[in-house]
C-alpha cells in the first residue's frame, strides 16, 4: 500500500466537445438537484451525529450510515462538476447514490474497519481548522486587488473563491473558443478533490489526515488502492474488480495528466472486462466460497423510497431534538425563575422621565374563547424606587389611562431591555406638558394599584382588553425614578413543556426506528449468470 495516499478518490474526465453557451444555464437545469441535496445534506448532518457517538462508544462507523453520507457526497460532487465546481461535463448528473461507472465524475471513499475513539473528538473541528481556511480559499472566499478609480489598489472579494473564479475563466473562453483550457481544467480539480478529502475527514469517514497537496488532473494520483484499505482481503474478491470503495480512471477513458501506470483493478464500466463469475468451487484465486454455489452477494440498493425514509428520519429527529431542548429549558426556566410566591418574573428594568410619569406601551389580551386565567393565570408588577423614596404603580385600561394622562408631562417606553443587556437602557418617547390634574391614588381607573415606600407589589387577575401600565410618584412630582420588574404565573407553562418534552422524546424514538429500518444492511442474493456456451462439453 502506497504510504502517500488517502483513501478518497476522486476522479474526473474533461468532456471532449462541450457546448459553448449550456453553462450560462445550468444553475437553472440544477435546481432539482440542488433542491434533493438540501435535504440530503441535512440528513447527512443528522447521521454524522449519529455517526460521532457510534464512534466515540465502540470505535466503529455504522456501515448504512457510511453508505448514505458517502453517496451524498458523491451526488453533490457529480452536481458540482456539472454545474460550477467544474463546468466539464455537459452531461446531466443522475439522481442516485450509488456510484456511476459512466459518469465522468466518480468519487470513492474506503470504508475503515476501525476509527479512534479519541480522534473523533477534535478531527473534525480543531484539527481540520488549517483546511477549513485553504477549502475556504478555494471555495468561498477569494480576493483580488482593484484599483477604486482614483488610482489606488484596494483589495476586493471574489465570493466564489478561487475555484468560481477559474470555472467563470474556462466558461468565458469556452464560450468564445469552444475549448475547456486544460490547465484550467487540472488545477479546478486539485481543488475540489482537495475540499473533497477534507470533507469526507470532517465528515468522520477516515482518520488519516488530508496532505497539504495539490493533485492535479482527472485522476487521482495521491489515492491509495482502496481495496487494501476497506475490502475484504487479498484473494477473497473476485479477479478484475475492486472491493467497496474502489476506484480507477473514469469509464476506461485515459486519465487526465498520464499518471504513472497503475496495478490495481479499474472499476467497473464501459470498456472494462466483466469479473468471471464465481463458480461452485470457490472463487477466482482460491479460498473458500462465501456464497452457497450459484449465488453472489451484493449491497442493498437506495432507492427512492429507502433515500425518503432517511431524509424522513433525519427531518424526525431534528423536530424532536428542538422539541425536546425547548421543552427542557422551558422546564428550567419554570423550575429556576419562579419568585417565592410561584410568579414568573424578569430581570428588573430602570426606568426613569422628566416628566411625572412613565407608561408602558398598549398591550392586548385576547383570549379567543380560551380562559386567561388558566393560561396566564394572575400578572404581578414590582416596582421600587429607592431607598427612601415612594412609588406609585397601577395597571388601567388603555383608554383611561389617556384620559389620565391629558395634559400631563409624561415619556412612554417605546422599547425595554430587561437586565444588564448591553446598552440596554430603554428607549423612550416624551410628552411634553404640565402636571397632572389629580394625584394617581385619587384616581379610580385603576384595576389594580400600590403606592408606598420600597418596593410595591401590584398582583392583577389578567382580563382581556388593551391595558398600560403607570409608574409615578404618590403627589405626581416631576422626576421618575424606578426598578420595575414584570411576571405571570402561566399556569399551562407545566403542561407545556411537559407536552414539548413527551413529543421530543416520541419523535426522537420514532426517528430512531426509522433510520435503523432504512439504514441497516440489507444484502440481497442474486443468481450467478449462466456459464458461456460454445465452448467444448466437459470430459466425462
Amino acid at each position: 500500500m502506497s504510504t502517500t495516499g488517502y483513501p478518497v478518490r476522486v476522479e474526473a474526465t474533461l468532456d471532449p466537445v462541450l457546448s459553448r453557451w449550456l453553462w450560462l444555464v445550468k444553475w437553472f437545469l440544477a435546481i432539482p438537484h440542488y433542491i434533493v441535496l438540501a435535504f440530503l445534506w441535512l440528513a447527512f448532518g443528522v447521521l454524522t451525529v449519529i455517526a460521532f457517538f457510534a464512534i466515540l462508544f465502540t470505535g466503529r462507523y455504522p456501515r448504512g450510515v457510511f453508505d448514505f453520507n458517502v453517496g451524498v457526497l458523491r451526488w453533490t460532487w457529480r452536481v458540482a462538476y456539472y454545474t460550477y465546481g467544474g463546468l466539464a461535463t455537459d452531461r446531466y448528473p443522475p439522481f442516485t447514490l450509488h456510484d456511476d461507472p459512466s459518469y465522468p465524475a466518480r468519487l470513492e471513499v474506503a470504508f475503515p474497519q476501525h476509527l479512534s475513539r479519541g480522534l473523533v473528538l477534535v478531527k473534525w473541528w480543531l484539527l481540520a481548522i488549517p483546511h477549513y481556511l485553504v477549502v475556504g480559499l478555494f471555495l468561498t472566499s477569494g480576493w483580488y486587488i482593484a484599483s477604486d478609480g482614483n488610482g489606488d489598489a484596494s483589495p476586493e472579494t471574489w465570493g466564489g473563491g478561487l475555484v468560481g473564479l477559474l470555472v467563470l475563466v474556462a466558461g468565458v473562453v469556452l464560450l468564445f473558443t469552444g475549448r475547456y483550457p486544460r490547465s484550467v481544467f487540472d488545477f479546478v480539480l486539485g481543488m475540489d478533490r482537495w475540499a473533497l478529502r477534507v470533507a469526507a475527514y470532517a465528515g468522520l469517514m477516515t482518520d488519516d489526515y488530508p496532505p497539504f497537496r495539490l493533485d492535479m488532473g482527472g485522476h487521482d494520483p495521491g489515492s491509495v488502492d482502496l481495496a487494501e484499505r476497506g475490502g475484504p482481503p487479498p484473494g477473497t474478491a473476485p479477479a478484475g474488480t475492486v472491493a467497496s470503495g474502489g476506484a480507477a480512471p473514469v469509464g476506461g477513458t485515459a486519465p487526465v495528466g498520464n499518471p504513472p501506470p497503475s496495478t490495481e483493478p479499474p472499476l467497473a464500466g464501459p470498456g472494462t472486462t466483466p469479473p468471471a463469475p464465481p463458480t461452485a468451487s470457490g472463487p477466482p484465486g482460491g479460498g473458500a466460497s462465501a456464497q452457497p454455489p450459484g449465488t453472489a452477494r451484493t449491497p442493498g440498493r437506495w432507492g427512492a423510497g429507502r433515500v425518503l425514509a432517511v431524509v424522513l428520519g433525519a427531518v424526525l429527529f431534528l423536530i424532536g431534538g428542538a422539541l425536546l431542548t425547548g421543552g427542557v429549558t422551558m422546564g428550567l426556566a419554570d423550575r429556576a425563575l419562579r419568585d417565592d410566591a410561584g410568579f414568573l418574573m424578569t430581570d428588573p428594568t430602570t426606568v426613569r422621565s422628566p416628566g411625572r410619569a412613565v407608561v408602558s406601551p398598549e398591550f392586548r389580551l385576547e383570549a379567543a374563547g380560551a380562559d386567561l386565567s388558566n393560561l396566564i393565570g394572575d400578572g404581578r408588577v414590582k416596582a421600587s424606587a429607592g431607598f427612601g423614596r415612594q412609588v406609585f404603580v397601577g395597571i388601567a385600561a388603555a383608554d383611561d389611562v389617556t384620559t389620565f394622562l391629558d395634559g400631563m408631562a409624561y415619556s412612554t417606553l417605546t422599547d425595554a431591555p430587561t437586565g444588564s443587556w448591553p446598552g440596554g437602557d430603554p428607549s423612550y418617547r416624551f410628552h411634553p406638558g404640565g402636571a397632572a390634574a389629580t394625584a394617581p391614588a385619587d384616581s379610580s381607573i385603576w384595576v389594580a394599584s400600590a403606592s408606598g415606600m420600597g418596593q410595591q407589589v401590584v398582583t392583577w387577575p389578567v382580563q382581556e382588553g388593551s391595558w398600560r401600565m403607570v409608574v409615578m410618584s404618590p403627589d405626581a412630582r416631576r422626576g421618575v425614578v424606578a426598578d420595575v420588574s414584570f411576571g405571570a404565573e402561566v399556569p399551562a407553562l407545566g403542561w407545556l413543556w411537559g407536552g414539548l418534552t413527551v413529543s421530543g422524546v416520541v419523535l426522537l424514538l420514532l426517528s430512531g426506528l426509522v433510520l435503523v429500518l432504512a439504514l441497516r444492511s440489507r444484502p440481497s442474493t442474486a443468481a450467478s449468470p449462466p456459464a458461456p456456451t460454445g465452448g467444448p462439453e466437459p470430459s466425462a
